[in-house]
């Protein structure tokens, strides 16, 4: 299936690895360029590098902190720059800590928020005024199944992405009419960093092996085991693409049947 993602431009934020980095990379093989960033420079150049490298995608790499406004001013004004312009734009950060309510601070809820909610408005804010001007844009949001049902210690996670939520499910009817979707991604129980910290912290919590904290969780999905981040990189680019035009204001999982929900 030709995906129509050749000659777009796409800035995909927090990619040196993870979720992020196979985005970028799924982009990349259909033919997309990259503007990319994540806080720590030499592994988002490497990233940039070994993806130009495999896929022959030009590609501009950037180190950038994207709870930082200015940094995210950068980050789209260097994209702009070198590109002329911003296709596809897939919001996306490490997760908030976890931890219980009444061990969260205010300064905790700031940073949460900071990162994982104003970072997506301001990068819209950002390239929304040119997808408007050339009636076509792709915005995908890197949400969490947390949305749909709670996942237990994660607090700051559970709150901040349901926000993340609301306010693209209403950017998503305002933007519309410019031929723009607005689209959020689901990831359930993925092989990633986050993963593997998130175990850790389960295991000290619960006084248990992290191994027994992911067979746990993987004995909860339906499909027995933990997703590969290049399948949910699949459905990133798919709605990336042209054939994706009229599939907006949508939360889709992809979660092997964790949530337990009807819709």
């Amino acid at each position: 299936m030709d995906l129509g993602l050749r000659g777009k431009v796409a800035l995909v934020a927090a990619a040196s690895k993870g979720l992020g980095r196979a985005v970028a990379e799924e982009l990349a093989a259909e033919g997309a360029s990259l503007a990319i960033c994540s806080r720590d420079r030499s592994a988002i150049e490497a990233t940039g590098g070994a993806i130009a490298k495999a896929t022959g995608a030009q590609v501009l790499a950037r180190a950038a902190d994207v709870s930082r406004p200015a940094d995210v001013a950068a980050m789209v004004d260097a994209a702009l720059g070198r590109f002329g312009r911003v296709d596809v734009l897939v919001t996306n950060s490490g997760g908030p800590p976890p931890g219980r309510f009444e061990a969260l601070d205010a300064a905790a809820w700031q940073k949460a928020a900071e990162l994982t909610l104003f970072a997506p408005v301001e990068f819209v804010r950002r390239v929304l005024p040119g997808m408007k001007e050339r009636r076509w844009g792709r915005i995908l949001n890197v949400t969490s199944i947390a949305v749909k049902q709670p996942v237990e210690n994660l607090m700051l996670s559970n709150s901040m992405r349901a926000a993340v939520t609301g306010w693209a499910r209403t950017l998503a009817n305002e933007v519309a009419p410019f031929g723009i979707t607005v689209n959020n991604l689901m990831p359930g129980f993925t092989r990633t960093e986050r993963m593997e910290e998130l175990a850790r912290a389960t295991a000290k919590r619960e006084g248990i092996a992290e191994a027994e904290a992911i067979a746990r969780w993987e004995r909860e999905i339906p499909m027995g085991r933990m997703a590969e981040a290049r399948e949910f990189a699949a459905l990133a680019a798919f709605l990336a693409s042209e054939r994706a035009g009229y599939i907006t204001a949508a939360s889709i999982p992809v979660d092997g049947g964790w949530i337990r929900a009807l819709l």
